[in-house]
C-alpha cells in the first residue's frame, strides 16, 4: 500500500493523502471539505496533513478512517474519524475538525496560563472569588 500525495497549496500547506484503495472523487471531496475549514478568515497559517484510508479487510465494520494532523499557528490539532463510507468519514472528520479549529480560533492565544494573584502583580477580580457579597471591609467603614 503506497500513499498518493495530492499536493500542497499556497503558504497554507495542508496535504491530503490516500492510503489503500481510495478513489480520486473521495480525495476531491476530502480536499473540498478540509479547505472549507482551513481557508476561513482570521486563522493563523495552517500546515499539516490529512490522511484517508480504506481498510484492506473486507469484513471490517468501519473500513474507512481519516486523520487530520494540523498546526494552526502554534496550536496542534489532531482529529480522528472512522465510518462505513468515504463520504461519511469525511463529513465526520469535517465536523470534528471544525469544532477544534473554532476552539483554537476563539481562544485568542493557544497557551493557557493561570492568572497571577494580586499580590504577584495580577489583576484583582470583582467577582464572588474576591470577597463575600454584601460584606464590607471593617477598615474602610
Amino acid at each position: 500500500m503506497t500513499a498518493r500525495n495530492t499536493g500542497a497549496r499556497d503558504a497554507d500547506a495542508v496535504r491530503v493523502r490516500a492510503e489503500g484503495d481510495v478513489a480520486e472523487e473521495a480525495l476531491a471531496y476530502v480536499r473540498t471539505k478540509v479547505d472549507a475549514i482551513v481557508k476561513r478568515q482570521g486563522l493563523p497559517p495552517v500546515t499539516g496533513e490529512v490522511r484517508i484510508a480504506k481498510a484492506a479487510a473486507h469484513h471490517a465494520e468501519l473500513p474507512w478512517s481519516a486523520v487530520a494532523d494540523l498546526r494552526i499557528g502554534s496550536a496542534v490539532v489532531v482529529v480522528h474519524a472512522r465510518e462505513a463510507t468515504s463520504q461519511e468519514v469525511t463529513d465526520r472528520l469535517q465536523d470534528r475538525l471544525r469544532r477544534q479549529v473554532e476552539h483554537v480560533a476563539h481562544d485568542g492565544s493557544t497557551t493557557r496560563r493561570a492568572v497571577s494573584p494580586p499580590w504577584r502583580g495580577g489583576q484583582a477580580t470583582d467577582g464572588p472569588a474576591s470577597g463575600i457579597a454584601g460584606q464590607t471591609d471593617a477598615r474602610s467603614a
